[in-house]
């Protein structure tokens, strides 16, 4: 492939990601640019649509779960150096 037709595909490719990364905002999704890249990326391999968002709902409920699991150990280690 000539380099002007790659770099033509990967400007193309680029404002592909602008764009749906603008949609994302606008529906509040929470995906950064790579993560929606790398979404993109999957789905244009195969993986289906519906079952990469279940898996991301997924990881982002267990996430979440670790986050309040950490903030309620360092809160709970706090608490004793608190009342000597």
């Amino acid at each position: 492939m000539p380099p002007t037709e790659r770099a033509e595909k990967q400007a193309a490719a680029q404002q592909a990601v602008d764009i749906l990364h603008e949609i994302a905002t606008i529906l509040n999704c929470h995906l950064d640019r790579r993560t929606l890249s790398i979404c993109i990326s999957m789905i244009e391999n195969g993986i289906n649509p519906e079952a990469l968002a279940n898996v991301v709902k997924e990881l982002r409920k267990q996430g979440q779960e670790v986050q309040l699991e950490t903030a309620a150990a360092a809160a709970a280690a706090a608490a004793p150096a608190r009342r000597r």
